[in-house]
């Protein structure tokens, strides 16, 4: 291949790697909106930032209701023990949970990777992630949206593990390409959902992480159903198929705010049991990376992304009770 030939390839890989969008008014409204806010919290310390985040996230469950119902719902179907008062309390952490997890990612930047690597208080069994990384075969990391999944993915990239994020567009594509700035910023490289298929099995045999948020049912993704708190719910399957097919292990990877407001870094190792049958063996591996994340959105409530209609799409023969709690 020629030069000129080998410039126009990388264009076009350029461009299939990120469909161009054109930002509506509304968008630009939005945007810019969140940038001043954004510039003028750089100007404050990490906690005094994080704090107004907080109050700002709050904001949308009390006074603006932005899917405050769903929220709720979803709440009280997960933990139905719970009395009205504490769904509406644990209702407004969760608010005051997300504005914060959005300030901290938007500042990450500024911490550097020194800063970014002080945030995390404690990990727990790094160890399997450099035993994986150490054969050279490359790793299929999932999380949920849980704690913060964005500083997770940074921490684990800031540690000096080669890591692709596989991530979805945004509808806004000025936000979508500010959050994809940080997110290369902070190390890792990006990859959007659309170019998973063809640039994932290259990054595993180049012998790099391949990290992917698996708990949304999301439209155009092969997916399968698994008990989510007893609820069926649509999740992602391919993590667990690329891992089976390349034979590379399973990291289940979640970083949890701690009272302090620094966090707690913990990695499990998924274990497949294959049996031969390669579409049961992945459908296995969703349902347990999904058991250990339902574990710990039981340990910290207040730290999931209810806002997502998780239970949305389900089989056609859900039975009434376990059908999506928030239609």
């Amino acid at each position: 291949m020629t030069p000129a030939a080998a410039k126009k390839s990388r264009r076009r890989a350029k461009k299939r790697d990120k469909p161009a969008r054109k930002p509506t008014v509304a968008h630009r409204a939005e945007y810019y909106t969140m940038r001043a806010t954004i510039g003028a919290l750089r100007g404050l310390s990490w906690n005094a930032a994080c704090k107004i985040g907080e109050k700002l996230g709050a904001l949308g469950y009390r006074p603006l209701g932005i899917r405050k119902r769903v929220v709720e719902r979803q709440i009280a179907a997960a933990f139905p023990d719970l009395g009205r008062d504490a769904v509406v309390n644990l209702a407004r952490e969760s608010y005051a949970h997300l504005g914060r997890t959005f300030v901290e990612t938007a500042l990450l930047d500024t911490l550097g990777k020194t800063g970014l690597l002080k945030l995390v208080e404690t990990v727990e069994n790094w160890e399997l992630i450099d035993e994986v990384m150490s054969k050279g075969k490359g790793a299929v990391m999932v999380t949920g949206h849980i704690g913060n999944w964005e500083l997770a993915g940074a921490y684990v990239s800031a540690r000096g593990i080669p890591l692709d994020a596989i991530v979805r567009g945004m509808a806004n594509p000025l936000f979508d390409a500010f959050l994809n700035h940080t997110r290369a910023e902070m190390g890792m490289t990006i990859v959007h959902d659309s170019e998973a298929v063809r640039r994932t099995p290259r990054s595993l045999r180049d012998g790099r992480a391949v990290a992917f948020v698996a708990d949304q049912g999301v439209l155009g993704l092969a997916s399968t159903f698994v008990p989510f708190f007893g609820r069926p719910a649509k999740t992602p399957r391919g993590a667990a198929v690329f891992a089976l097919r390349f034979d590379v292990p399973v990291l289940f990877v979640v970083a949890l705010r701690k009272p302090s407001g620094r966090y707690r870094l913990v990695v499990e190792r998924i274990e497949p049991r294959k049996t031969g049958d390669r579409d049961r063996d992945a459908d296995a591996i969703v349902a347990r990376f999904t058991e250990r994340l339902e574990l710990w959105v039981r340990a910290v409530p207040a730290q999931y992304f209810w806002q997502h209609r998780r239970w949305k799409r389900q089989p056609p023969d859900t039975p009434p009770a376990l059908r999506d709690p928030s239609a």
